[in-house]
């Protein structure tokens, strides 16, 4: 029996749902502290504490940051033609990072001289303006870098994001040197790729900046489709290249810069998570882009919820940076090896 594309739709959207909602719950159901949900629930302490100022904030932050990633990912994979492509490996991701930098600098050299304004800079909504500025500088640079006699080689775009992630780590270890020791060990929160504990107004901020870069980033979805064709192919069927590109780089920059100002340089979620949902609904970004965003945030949910617990027993917890990128590097190399084959029969 066929499956209609609006069923097989349905179906992959209510399965992310699920998902996300499942790896909500298990963020929240365990941690060091055992907790009564009933009695949290109820409004006692210090269960409603524990679940309800820290595990569900935290748990929902991480969703909105692998959303946003997976729908960033899922995007430039496909203007890029390449499977490769994600905003980590891209280099979007350190540019968001060093957008926020430069912005923690700027609040702390204003700090000194007017207390209160430097305070205000290093609020959640000038950081997180910052990455995003960061993200679309970098993109452009990555993407302009990556074009080889006028026209984009996916190859060479990958080799600059990486080398321009090496320049970032390096850049923001030089920065630490120059701001305050908190401030400091915020650079370095960003560098590892840490959910953190934020308050309701930073993650409100972050999830309204979210959910407005992936609504694009769906809207665009058609376009996508088209683009994935080439620019020439798209420009004959009436699409206009440089418009709808640009459109995806700044939805695509916004969310990774939202995400970076949120929890850091976390990898490889915009790798893995596009690939397996595309196994299932096909390669229509109409059909992949919704359901990939949803099981992004699932998958960003788990990953979070192994970090706390994997070392549980040892009184420490891991960035859960660390953990994508012992899942992502393994399958970035496998894809990589993937992609070689065609070019070695030919």
């Amino acid at each position: 029996m066929t499956v209609s594309p609006a069923a097989r739709l349905a179906l992959a959207l209510a399965a992310g749902a699920v998902a996300v909602a499942l790896a909500i719950a298990l963020s929240c159901a365990l941690g060091a502290q055992p907790i009564s949900i009933s009695a949290a629930l109820a409004g006692r302490d210090p269960d409603a504490a524990i679940l309800l100022g820290l595990r569900l904030p935290r748990a929902v932050l991480a969703a909105l940051v692998g959303c946003a990633l997976a729908a960033a990912g899922t995007a430039l994979q496909a203007l890029l033609r390449n499977p490769l492509a994600e905003p980590f490996v891209l280099g979007v991701s350190g540019g968001a990072a060093l957008g926020g930098s430069i912005v923690l600098v700027a609040a702390a050299g204003l700090a000194r001289v007017a207390g209160s304004a430097g305070e205000a800079l290093a609020a959640a909504p000038p950081v997180a303006a910052g990455a995003v500025l960061g993200a679309l500088a970098s993109t452009a640079l990555v993407f302009g870098l990556g074009r080889v006699a006028g026209r984009l080689v996916p190859e060479a775009a990958l080799l600059v994001g990486i080398v321009f992630n090496a320049f970032v780590a390096g850049v923001i270890t030089l920065i630490k040197l120059l701001v305050p020791p908190e401030q400091a060990s915020r650079l370095m929160y960003w560098l590892v790729g840490a959910v953190g504990y934020e308050t309701s107004g930073t993650i409100a901020v972050g999830a309204v900046l979210i959910a407005l870069s992936v609504g694009a980033l769906v809207a665009l979805s058609a376009r996508l489709n088209v683009l994935t064709l080439g620019d020439e192919e798209a420009a004959s069927l009436g699409v206009d290249v440089r418009r709808a590109r640009a459109a995806v780089f700044f939805a695509a920059s916004a969310a990774t810069g939202a995400a970076v100002a949120l929890a850091g340089m976390v990898g490889f979620v915009g790798l893995i998570v596009p690939h397996l949902v595309r196994r299932v609904v096909g390669p229509d970004h109409r059909l992949l882009g919704p359901p990939a965003a949803l099981f992004g945030a699932a998958g960003r949910g788990r990953a979070d919820a192994l970090a706390r617990l994997a070392f549980l027993p040892l009184g420490t917890e891991p960035p859960v940076g660390a953990v994508t990128a012992f899942l992502g590097g393994p399958f970035f190399l496998w894809l990589l090896r993937r992609t070689e084959r065609p070019s070695e029969a030919a």
